[in-house]
């Protein structure tokens, strides 16, 4: 029951964070086709690659291996130590901040002070707001960790919608800012959503009748120590050493070619806003589906499974639960990913020309994003066989990963400055596809040891019926033809004539997959039921 409990409640994680990553997506998407006509290429390259990346890399160096720490289910946890260790992420956050900005400041290229002015209030500002959004760190992960599964989509989805909202409004009153009026956007969003976590929590704390809540007063929400207890949890802290370590060279594999790009110079800031656009294109799926089943995901392993424990000695309802769930789930990225490739080759040059004009769809954008959704489908299935990888490992698992991820790291960065050498920012596509393949067969070699002793073999949902394959084979034979023949400067008609062929070919796949994987939808009608009739349930109460 308890099991059915947590999946339920990780599957409508999963939905709310599609919701607010379609959002998300969808206004940064006609964000940039906004400004574009306000701003130029060189200013949204600053914006978009260099100072996003200095934000980002703070956050993730902070945060991320606290975060998979403390959502660990350990038998020792007390949510005291975990609060007090969480506490760590800003005294981390500045260090990392500080020692970011002066490298952002004093060490790289600068951009033109004519073309891109206020470059030094960018960085400042985006290091502020880094440091800032990780006071709400601390009550982020007790709402992950107690399942208050629509407090993040809320939080987030409000923030985000007023930093779009002001980027543009600033944009179009003020062009002449530049980069003070992202900052402003950046620092809004920042304060909204440190502001609001706090409001909901103690209006929690005073409206809640719930005995359970670990926190009983505001004082609670920071750091203290308990009588007779220990500051901190030792497990945990050795814990978030290794995702720590681990967590250095993901983002490095995560965020790559932008550092390729950053500390290298191998493109112009106005190529670098160009690949910007055209990357946040291809990866609208990989953000808005693939990356909250993954987080969801992880979450439902995390307090499914005991970390570092033999299947053997774990319980039995347990280990079969979560065993269906990676079936099911990576059949279903695996299936999504496969339809993403097979449409969005040849779709790419119409997208791009719908979206940005010639600016985007002439030269190599199309071959650029065709090459991208190769590199989806690798996402897809390597965010959900990490996230149930990195739930399973024990410690020593994770340390001996570590070790694994600088070799990877290595290889991807050698291959990044190597293909971009000698065929441009095409490289970094390339680069990534093998840093991620070779992440995936690692992957596969820890799932298949970790069951190699039992009955189950989750891995065989990986190779789709022989119907869907014949499917996915027709439809883009079918959707190549019709590009070649009527989209290419034919004409809006013409190109409306080619998307209704495609509508056909995927409802084709779509029905194909329906009457084909009965496993896989049989799972995701037992969890829609599970879902509406706790719903009914809840209206009842």
């Amino acid at each position: 029951m308890e099991g059915n409990k947590r999946l339920a409640s990780a599957a409508r994680s999963a939905t709310y964070n599609m919701i607010l990553q379609v959002v998300f997506r969808m206004l940064t998407f006609v964000l940039n086709a906004f400004v574009l006509r306000y701003i130029s290429k060189e200013m949204l390259g600053v914006v978009n690659v260099r100072l996003t990346l200095l934000y980002s890399t703070t956050l993730f160096v902070a945060r991320e291996a606290f975060r998979r720490a403390c959502l660990s289910k350990t038998a020792d946890r007390k949510w005291r130590q975990v609060i007090n260790l969480l506490w760590c992420t800003v005294l981390l956050g500045i260090v990392c901040g500080l020692a970011l900005a002066y490298f952002w400041l004093r060490l790289l290229e600068r951009p033109d002070p004519e073309r891109v002015p206020n470059y030094s209030v960018g960085v400042i500002v985006f290091t502020l707001s880094a440091v800032l959004e990780l006071l709400a760190e601390p009550l982020y992960v007790i709402g992950q960790a107690l399942l208050f599964i629509k407090l993040k989509v809320v939080i987030e989805g409000v923030a985000i919608l007023c930093r779009c909202i002001l980027t543009v409004l600033l944009v179009i009153a003020f062009p002449h800012w530049g980069i003070v009026a992202f900052c402003w956007s950046q620092l809004a969003f920042t304060l909204i959503y440190v502001g609001l976590y706090y409001a909901y929590f103690i209006k929690y704390l005073y409206t809640s009748e719930d005995e359970s809540f670990p926190l009983k007063t505001v004082r609670d929400f920071f750091p203290r120590t308990n009588p007779g207890q220990k500051w901190t949890n030792l497990t945990l802290l050795k814990l978030t050493w290794s995702f720590f370590k681990q967590g250095f060279f993901k983002q490095i594999l995560t965020e790559g070619e932008k550092y390729v790009m950053t500390f290298f110079n191998v493109a112009s800031f106005a190529d670098q806003g160009l690949y910007d656009i055209i990357t946040n294109l291809g990866s609208l799926a990989a953000r808005f589906i693939f990356f909250p089943i993954e987080e969801s995901g992880y979450l439902f392993f995390a307090q499914t499974l005991t970390r570092g424990v033999p299947v053997k000695e774990q319980a039995e309802d347990a280990v079969a639960l979560a065993t269906k769930v990676l079936e099911n789930l990576l059949k279903f990225v695996f299936l999504l990913g496969m339809t993403i490739l097979v449409f969005g080759y040849p779709y790419a040059y119409l997208l791009l020309d719908l979206y940005g004009g010639s600016l985007l769809s002439s030269g190599s954008g199309p071959t650029l994003l065709s090459c991208y959704c190769v590199y989806v489908l690798l996402i897809a299935i390597n965010g959900t066989m990490e996230a149930f990888v990195f739930a399973a490992m024990s410690s020593q698992d994770v340390d001996r990963y570590n070790h694994k991820l600088l070799v990877f790291s290595v290889i991807f960065l050698f291959f990044s400055w190597l293909f971009t050498k000698l065929i441009g920012v095409l490289g970094f596509i390339f680069a990534n596809c093998i840093n991620m393949s070779v992440r995936i067969i690692y992957s596969i070699y820890f799932v298949k040891n970790y069951y190699k002793d039992t009955k189950y073999r989750p891995l065989k949902c990986l190779i789709p019926s022989t119907m869907v394959l014949i499917a996915y084979i027709v439809s883009i034979i079918i959707t190549v033809i019709s590009e070649k023949t009527l989209c290419c400067d034919k004409g809006r008609l013409y190109q409306l004539v080619h998307v209704c062929i495609g509508g056909l070919c995927c409802l084709g796949v779509s029905l194909t997959i329906y009457f084909s994987e009965y496993d896989m939808i049989d799972f995701i009608m037992q969890q829609f039921i599970t879902r509406k009739e706790a719903l009914k349930a809840k209206k009842k109460n």
